[in-house]
């Protein structure tokens, strides 16, 4: 099966690359800038006539949440034109494509999980440029699927769980938000339920198309019961370990608003791909053992 990326440098990527790699059955090329730039109109396109894969795997985004606000018409560009431009392409050399998507499609008020049907209303900027991004696919191929996800980390790229881990480096204590939670994700553990959904289209081609999921960690926390926990992980492998103290989101105030509750629920995925996420602090340890390695 060929497999086109986009977004070559960024941590989903990375991880899709990395988990093709083992896998005979999959082609995969994953391309970023200057080849590929959702920025530039035509460039996907080009990309995409060029390459003919049968799925589309749309990981490029513009992930500023704060700069966002100050650079809509780059993030609109990104998030919703070139999303669209993507879908487009892939139609037209008879491609499904995926679109991944966010957590801050909503606006965090919601009491528990969110489903997938759940109203969307971004808070900002980034937001509101990831869902044009998901009507555009929806309304430029029908073989698509929206997947949203949240809180990612992996060992590559700059996330919460590696900053973490740096700054324990030179920092006794750590101040981190405890009132905005979330289902942490391992981008390999998004990347593996990505290419098991590819996969099973060789034989179902229809399996799921034109559908919106959730893949995000099992579980949930706080930024801060993350940070405890990574930390906690630190200390058992002798790595430099903070201690964590809870703060208020007001007490760390953002250029743009963050969802209080990003907490996602994956059932529907894991019910029409045979694929449920493993728990956060499973993937966490995980990717703390590689990053110790390292």
């Amino acid at each position: 099966m060929k497999i086109l990326v986009t977004g070559a440098d960024g941590q989903l990527a990375r991880s899709l690359a990395e988990r093709a790699a083992s896998q005979p059955e999959i082609q995969l090329t994953a391309l970023g800038r200057p080849t590929l730039d959702l920025a530039v109109p035509g460039s996907a396109a080009a990309a995409i006539e060029a390459f003919r894969p049968q799925v589309v795997i749309n990981a490029a985004a513009y992930t500023a949440v704060d700069k966002a606000e100050d650079e809509p018409e780059l993030a609109f560009a990104i998030n919703a034109e070139g999303a669209g431009e993507v879908a487009a392409a892939a139609a037209s050399v008879d491609a499904a494509v995926v679109q991944v998507s966010t957590d801050y499609v909503f606006d965090g008020r919601g009491l528990g999980a969110y489903a997938e049907d759940a109203p969307t209303a971004p808070l900002g900027i980034y937001g509101r440029s990831k869902l044009e991004g998901e009507e555009r696919v929806r309304a430029s191929n029908p073989r698509h699927v929206i997947v949203r996800t949240a809180w990612v980390y992996s060992p590559f790229g700059t996330n919460f769980v590696k900053t973490m881990m740096t700054a324990a480096r030179t920092r006794d204590v750590l101040k981190v938000v405890a009132d905005q939670r979330g289902s942490p994700t391992s981008a390999l553990d998004l990347a593996d339920g990505l290419l098991r959904m590819a996969l099973l289209w060789r034989d179902s081609p229809d399996r799921g198309i034109g559908a919106s999921y959730n893949l995000a960690g099992s579980g949930e926390t706080s930024w801060f019961g993350l940070a405890e926990f990574v930390m906690t992980q630190c200390r058992k492998r002798s790595l430099p370990a903070a201690a964590v103290l809870p703060i208020a989101a007001s007490d760390w105030p953002t250029r743009a608003a963050r969802p209080a509750n990003s907490v996602l629920d994956s059932s529907k995925f894991a019910r029409a791909f045979g694929f449920g996420m493993p728990e956060w602090q499973q993937s966490v340890a995980a990717v703390v053992d590689r990053l110790a390695e390292d």
